[in-house]
């Protein structure tokens, strides 16, 4: 199979997931052996996350340009076969045209679909203007429509994330975005089941949903969610046992971490399988 037929059965593969019964689980990997990880467990598509991949530079989100974004969505995309969408933030652009060029670069990378917020990165004026915002998905899905091959966007509001928790307005949004054609729409944040069976209720594309300690799969899967994703939450409990374990050995001079770890014979035996 070319790489053209390969992409093109991998993106259809990846749009079919959003229409089915069963809810796509979209975990977020950081690096490349998180991805192979993740593709050992079972999982059958994945999704970058731009916190996730800032902190392993030593950066916070939203402080890893567009080049690098990328070059390392075109990384996660080769580590396995899944369909792998990526967290392109705000495209890291304001303007559509500058949504397009990337959306544009973005399909050249072997990734099968990709996220446009309507963030803007300025706390000062944190979320564009919705007539703006809906041109910004328009330019991207456009741009996605002459990939050749199916590409996903998801469009995301991102009201919740800051400070901005007006249901209205956010529902308001993403039917915005469904009518410039995202294929997904996606407003991060909300907890409330409640909340998040208003917004599908509301728009008649799927779904994606920011997984919360306050509902799971099941409840998500009762209200009609087609996706649920993890974000940067399993690169932070990893972070965080990273964490624990050098206090422990830096306060206390013990090692009982290291108990609590895999073996490493047990995690070159998963990436001896995965590479092959």
């Amino acid at each position: 199979m070319d790489v053209t037929a390969a992409r093109h059965e991998t993106g259809t593969r990846f749009r079919e997931m959003h229409h089915r019964d069963q809810i796509l689980l979209l975990p977020n990997p950081w690096d490349t052996g998180t991805a192979r990880l993740l593709a050992h467990l079972g999982f059958e598509a994945l999704a970058t996350t731009s916190a996730g991949f800032a902190h392993t530079k030593g950066l916070p989100d939203g402080a890893v340009g567009r080049t690098a974004a990328l070059d390392h969505a075109a990384a996660i995309a080769a580590a396995t076969p899944l369909p792998v969408s990526a967290d392109l933030e705000n495209c890291f652009a304001d303007a559509p045209e500058g949504v397009a060029a990337t959306v544009a670069a973005a399909t050249a990378t072997g990734i099968v679909g990709c996220s446009v917020e309507d963030a803007t990165g300025r706390s000062d004026d944190p979320i564009y203007e919705i007539g703006l915002a809906a041109e910004r998905v328009a330019a991207a899905v456009a741009t996605a429509e002459s990939a050749g091959f199916p590409f996903t966007i998801t469009a995301r509001a991102e009201n919740f994330l800051h400070g901005r928790p007006d249901l209205e307005d956010t529902i308001t949004r993403l039917l915005a975005f469904q009518e410039a054609g995202a294929h997904v729409v996606y407003a991060p944040g909300w907890t409330d089941i409640s909340d998040i069976r208003a917004i599908v209720a509301a728009v008649d594309v799927p779904v994606n949903v920011l997984a919360r300690p306050t509902f799971t799969v099941a409840d998500l899967q009762q209200v009609g969610v087609s996706r649920v994703s993890v974000g940067s939450g399993l690169s932070r409990v990893a972070y965080s046992a990273f964490i624990a374990g050098a206090r422990e050995f830096i306060e206390r001079g013990t090692f009982g971490f290291g108990g609590a770890g895999l073996e490493l014979a047990d995690l070159d035996e998963i990436f001896r399988e995965s590479t092959g």
